[in-house]
């Protein structure tokens, strides 16, 4: 009898591995991972905007039109309550992301308002943070872009035979990817280069 269990488990540890079981535990883990380092960069930028913002108030006649978009964008960014599980459902994943791109073009907007601030952009602790908030947005970048690619590989397994039916069995559903109004979003982050003369 001992035998017979033995070879038992041992066959079923056989068909688990060939029908893709591995596979898609390995794959799923690697799509936790790629999604903790979005959720990583992305809270890197929002804790660098209260500085970012501090700062910009110091110039006294600042656009506070501009401020309170980027304060209102961040607060909604990251009210969202952004778990794991969020990638598994699509209509929270959309959300999140739109939240995203309002605190992104809201960054934008205030950046592009501060090249007609010569003594802001002459300010040092203001320079700092612009750099910063550069690596940072390429940093969410490469850490979508990691995402995306885990995601894909992901799904086109539990999408395809024989896997497809292990991950019917098991109950494993197609994760949610982010999408672009714009493909070279992808690859190109947001502008943020402060070297542009202020009008005259």
């Amino acid at each position: 009898m001992r035998k017979f269990l033995i070879g038992l488990m041992a066959m079923a540890a056989v068909l688990l591995s060939g029908c893709g079981y591995n596979q898609i535990q390995s794959q799923d883990e690697q799509v936790t991972s790629s999604w903790s380092e979005v959720l990583n960069q992305y809270q890197r930028r929002a804790d660098l905007i209260p500085n970012l913002v501090s700062t910009v108030k110091g110039e006294a006649k600042f656009e506070q039109d501009t401020l309170t978009k980027v304060v209102e964008a961040r607060s909604k960014a990251t009210s969202i309550q952004a778990t794991p599980d969020l990638v598994n459902n699509p209509e929270a994943f959309q959300k999140f992301q739109q939240a995203q791109r309002q605190l992104t073009s809201a960054l934008s907007r205030l950046l592009v308002v501060s090249e007609n601030y010569p003594s802001l952009r002459a300010n040092q602790g203001f320079r700092d943070l612009q750099a910063q908030l550069e690596g940072t947005e390429n940093r969410i970048t490469v850490a979508r872009n990691r995402y995306i690619k885990s995601v894909q590989e992901y799904n086109v397994t539990i999408r395809s035979f024989p896997s497809n039916l292990t991950a019917m069995v098991f109950g494993y559903k197609a994760k949610a990817n982010f999408t672009v109004e714009n493909e070279k979003e992808l690859a190109t982050p947001p502008s943020v280069s402060f070297d542009t003369p202020a009008p005259k």
